[in-house]
């Protein structure tokens, strides 16, 4: 037992539990999982909770190998040279490999007020918050929702699925990322819940108060409260740390997820940068870079060489309330195509691939190694790109 190989895995989100899993294929290597929470979040159905139809948490022992040591606390320094993490407790705990996974927030634009008196949906305390907020406003109060990427969509449509008087603020289109059509789709299942869709460039958000919102057109909205969706940030641990990070603090890494600093620590999720071209921050890219993360480590540590990351999307999802969602089929470089299951179907496949989540991280913990995808499914475009050009060299540039 003296001579097991320790690796830390910092985050307990979809890629740090789906990396920590795999690591146990090998029973000579020891699993330490560090986590802020007791419990594993849901991000995918936080909106469900701020609307009072879930509560967005599993507990980790349905998700987590048995064999997997889960410490509750925060990791506030990784120190590469001496191979060892402080927490916040001042707890030092040594490794011989690290994965990378402190995975992503929200963040709340620099625009007057909006720090004061507009709420975040990124993380579990945040839509606690706004759950708990809107206990305390009467139903028919106006509820105004900034940002119209899946996040403004789904939580809007969950509010006002629920009876809440919610317009929609876009600051530019209705699901930028979405197909015309299935754009159109989203529009009309929105107007069917009775929400005020503002689009267009008036429609930015220029200032906050405790109870309107000012549009860039000079509209002033009356707004009890103001849910804010827009933009996503990541912890500054890495940076904190020393390690060379892209211009947002992903921690920069090779294609194999290797940190370009060290090769006894892996990125994974929504904090890795892979040759400083990042997958976009989702549930669909962070297990299986989870599950490459910790395949590099296990190679490495069997005194083999790493294979590089592959993988293509395959769909954009959002739930549009209880009994209507949308699936956007699209290309294996995240691009849309006009394919989509939407309406009652659309909720169904929704719903469907929250709970598959959930499943896919218990039979990983259960028969790890289980849920990779196949290789021919990858994002050739993505290869072809990062071989035509040191993009690596150059993101380190930027960082």
């Amino acid at each position: 037992m003296q001579n097991r190989t320790h690796v830390i895995v910092v985050g307990g989100g979809y890629a740090g539990v789906t990396a920590a899993n795999r690591l146990t294929r090998n029973d000579a290597v020891q699993v330490t999982l560090v986590n802020p929470r007791p419990v594993f979040v849901e991000r995918i159905r936080l909106h469900q909770l701020a609307g009072g139809s879930d509560d967005a948490v599993v507990d980790f022992g349905d998700v987590l190998a048995p064999s997997v040591r889960l410490l509750v606390g925060a990791v506030e320094r990784i120190d590469a040279s001496q191979r060892s993490v402080r927490l916040a407790t001042g707890e030092v705990l040594g490794y011989d490999y690290l994965v990378y996974a402190a995975g992503s927030g929200g963040v709340v634009a620099d625009v007057p007020g909006a720090r004061e008196h507009a709420l975040p949906i990124a993380d579990l305390s945040d839509a606690r918050r706004l759950r708990a907020a809107l206990a305390e406003v009467d139903a028919a109060a106006p509820v105004a929702v900034v940002g119209a990427g899946p996040a403004g969509i789904e939580v809007t449509a969950e509010l006002a699925e629920g009876g809440r008087n919610v317009v929609l603020l876009c600051g530019g289109s209705l699901g930028p990322t979405l197909h015309p059509r299935t754009r159109r789709s989203v529009h009309r299942q929105l107007a069917a819940l009775g929400v005020t869709v503002e689009d267009g460039p008036g429609s930015r958000a220029v200032s906050v108060s405790a109870d309107a919102v000012e549009l860039a057109d000079g509209r002033i909205l009356p707004s009890a409260i103001t849910v804010w969706t827009t933009g996503f940030s990541v912890p500054e641990l890495a940076r904190r740390s020393g390690l060379i990070t892209d211009p947002i603090g992903r921690l920069l890494t090779d294609e194999t997820l290797t940190s370009v600093d060290d090769d006894r620590i892996v990125a994974a999720g929504d904090s890795a940068a892979p040759s400083g071209v990042p997958l976009r921050m989702s549930c669909q890219a962070a297990g299986p870079l989870g599950g490459h993360a910790a395949d590099t480590v296990l190679r490495r540590i069997a005194g083999e060489t790493p294979e590089p990351f592959s993988m293509g999307f395959v769909g954009l999802c959002l739930s549009l309330g209880r009994e209507r969602g949308i699936f956007q089929v699209e290309h294996r470089d995240d691009t849309a195509t006009a394919m989509r299951i939407d309406g009652r179907a659309g909720a169904r496949v929704k719903e469907l691939i929250c709970w598959g989540t959930v499943k896919q991280l218990s039979l990983e913990a259960r028969h790890p190694g289980i849920t990779r995808l196949p290789a021919v499914l990858g994002d050739r475009g993505r290869r072809r790109m990062i071989a035509a050009g040191d993009v690596l060299a150059t993101a380190a540039d930027r960082g």
